[in-house]
């Protein structure tokens, strides 16, 4: 059998902010059929699919699984590639490609293994109601740690404190001064700061720091597209209150996966924790869903859902 795929293509090197310009749909037709032997699985779907032909003995038609796929329709999962089936009746497709999925993953690992909280210390997260950061204060929260974050809007500060038990939060567009905005919010300093941002926030969360202070540093969204932004952290403040600033990626930390599941799961199922997720449907949407991770436009993990799931 032959289909049409769609797929959405990057037509040219981007410099600086991406803008739906920047992308084209195309499509291309693709036979619906694996060789005799091949060990190689077709799916349906970005992130989490269903399984349409398969030549690989673990996974039959009609499987639901997730794994690193493409901006297409239909995408072929060749040898190698991780894939892994999930449970379509327990929890929403979507939460396997968002709080069950690489955010929810990045934010526990990093969280817990990077930062290593205790009960009763202050914690920092920027870019607190994105995908990753929405995540990291309700773990912190769960931790028994005090929490502020900051966002870019007042619906997003009230969606923090009113809906995700975050303690506090600030809209950063309204502050000049990030380091005494800081001060003001943690007048005895902060123990960890979860960075999804790079830049100025950077600099004033380490001026903010307690003596042992951690830093998990999980994304620069604000230098992606500006060489000119680029953070100019006091490396004396990092010596002398011994700071522990470290990067890390989700895949680094495959080890926990089984707890991350496990934990969050269990927290999902008694409402101690939320997904919060922001889906456009149709693939030619995205485009204008990727443009605007960089605008701020997303409230939580930014979901495409094709109709055929």
């Amino acid at each position: 059998m032959e289909v049409e795929n769609k797929h959405i293509i990057i037509k040219h090197a981007i410099d600086g902010l991406p803008t739906e310009s920047d992308f084209e749909l195309r499509s291309t037709p693709l036979v619906l059929s694996v060789a005799q032997g091949s060990k190689e699985v077709r799916i349906d779907a970005y992130g989490v699919g269903k399984v349409v032909v398969s030549g690989n003995e673990e996974f039959e038609r009609d499987d639901v699984v997730a794994g690193l796929l493409a901006w297409e329709e239909y995408t072929v999962i060749r040898p190698g590639t991780t894939l892994t089936k999930v449970d379509p009746n327990e929890f929403p497709l979507s939460y396997h490609a968002s709080i069950l999925g690489p955010s929810g993953l990045t934010a526990y690992a990093g969280f817990h293994d990077i930062c290593k909280p205790k009960k009763g210390e202050k914690v920092f997260v920027s870019t607190a109601s994105g995908s990753v950061g929405s995540l990291v204060g309700q773990y912190a929260k769960l931790s028994g740690c005090y929490v502020v974050g900051c966002a870019g809007s007042k619906a997003k500060v009230d969606l923090l404190k009113e809906k995700l038990g975050f303690d506090d939060a600030f809209n950063y567009k309204e502050e000049p001064d990030l380091k005494s905005a800081l001060r003001r919010y943690f007048p005895e300093g902060i123990d960890i700061y979860f960075d999804n941002v790079g830049s100025a926030m950077l600099d004033a969360a380490v001026a903010n720091m307690n003596l042992f202070g951690r830093v998990a540093v999980c994304g620069a969204i604000s230098e992606y597209a500006d060489a000119g932004k680029r953070a100019a952290i006091d490396m004396v403040d990092v010596i002398y209150k011994r700071i522990t600033l470290r990067g890390f990626l989700a895949f680094d930390h495959l080890h926990l996966h089984a707890g991350f599941i496990s934990s969050t799961s269990d927290h999902l199922r008694h409402g101690r924790m939320r997904a919060v997720e922001d889906i456009s449907t149709g693939l030619e949407s995205v485009p204008s869903a990727f443009a605007g991770l960089f605008r701020g436009d997303n409230v939580g993990k930014k979901l495409v859902r094709l109709p055929s799931l």
